[in-house]
């Protein structure tokens, strides 16, 4: 499937106030998402050990240690969040600040995504760490309620892939779907872990018409995205990101710059995978800071003129921008939204259709994602004047 893409766009959205724009967060993990006051005054009270005491030194050394370029080294940043995660209070007080937080960055929905199983070393049962989590994220909607702002949240209950406890986490999702529980992940390490592994799993939430995203196209390639799809039942792909290597882009010039070639036109092949993937709507949770820290896109290069997101938005495929951890890439989505209209000249209907991407992939009941839309639209056309 060859077709011309361009990046021309008529209108920039640079000068706009993105952080009052409604937004939608779809791939945002609990145990990425701490503000570092809290890292360490949890820290404390459990006696664990930081880098440093300090809230803005804490922060940075996230923020270096995550910029390694390499996904092994970045997710090793989790072990001290997680560690201050162990207690009912401490999951209470966390999921409370998380959602504070996407409310001040204008997210009016959010699913938010976690691992119970690796929050039990307080003598927590997988249930009441996830009763614990919703207590906190509906004191957060309380609170973010009391200061004038409206947002909706969702817990998605992950799988290690490594742990091999796939069924009982997605029984775990089942049983609390009518209690804050939106859809199941799995998360970890991808390359060697495919979702082909956890198969009864995936068919057993299939049996109870139960919503299924999956990490893939992240650490590992095309393949992975297919497993993804076939045993894991995907109905959106976590990152998703190197769906782009069964992308063929002809410029003309093969000399241009990456920045050059945003404003070219060139000749786009779809592969086999890419087009099931486009033309299904199968949407990509894309990252794009977390992306470049990781290494997901180096294949690409290493700056955000080569990150292929906007490849993917121009020829069609369900694109939606999300942070990944917030903590550890040191942004928001606002940042996420500026860097992309800095980046690729994005303007205000760019941002509504990357939002709406996002509304339509939610795993909400269509009735639900009707009057999201509406709202979402409403607090756009204002931002218009």
């Amino acid at each position: 499937m060859t077709e011309p893409l361009t990046s021309e766009n008529t209108a920039s959205a640079a000068g706009l106030d993105i952080r009052s724009l409604p937004k939608v967060s779809l791939h945002d993990h609990l145990d990425g998402g701490l503000r570092p006051a809290t890292i360490i005054e949890l820290a404390a009270a459990v006696g664990h050990d930081l880098p440093s005491t300090d809230p803005v030194a804490l922060g940075q050394w996230f923020r270096d240690s995550a910029d390694s370029g390499s996904l092994v080294r970045y997710l090793e940043t989790f072990d001290h969040t997680i560690a201050v995660m162990q207690t009912r209070d401490g999951l209470i007080r966390v999921a409370r600040e998380f959602v504070e937080d996407l409310a001040e960055d204008g997210v009016v929905y959010g699913e938010v995504r976690w691992a119970p199983e690796q929050h039990l070393r307080g003598g927590l049962s997988l249930d009441e760490a996830v009763e614990a989590v919703q207590e906190g994220l509906e004191q957060g909607v309380e609170a973010a309620e009391q200061q004038g702002r409206l947002i909706q949240v969702g817990q998605l209950i992950t799988a290690m892939r490594h742990a091999d406890r796939a069924m009982e986490i997605a029984e775990l999702a089942v049983r609390h779907r009518d209690r804050g529980v939106v859809g199941f992940d799995i998360a970890g390490a991808e390359d060697g872990f495919p979702p082909s592994r956890f198969k009864d799993a995936f068919t057993y939430l299939a049996e109870q018409q139960f919503p299924a995203t999956v990490h893939a196209g992240e650490a590992a390639g095309v393949e992975s995205i297919v497993d993804a799809l076939v045993h894991g039942r995907a109905l959106r792909l976590g990152h998703g990101v190197r769906i782009a290597e069964d992308i063929e882009v002809d410029f003309e010039d093969e000399e241009l710059t990456a920045q050059e070639q945003n404003a070219d036109v060139g000749m786009v092949t779809l592969g086999r995978v890419a087009a099931w993937v486009r033309d299904r709507g199968i949407a990509l949770e894309i990252c794009p800071s977390s992306n470049l820290q990781t290494g997901a896109v180096s294949g690409f290069g290493e700056s955000i003129y080569e990150h292929p997101i906007d490849l993917l938005f121009q020829t069609g495929f369900q694109v939606t921008v999300n942070t990944d951890n917030r903590l550890m890439s040191g942004v928001s989505l606002t940042d996420e939204f500026e860097l992309l209209v800095e980046t690729f000249d994005y303007d205000l209907d760019d941002i509504l259709e990357l939002t709406m991407n996002a509304v339509n992939a939610a795993f909400l009941p269509l009735e639900e994602r009707e009057v999201l839309a509406a709202y979402i639209t409403e607090g756009f056309t204002a931002a218009r004047g």
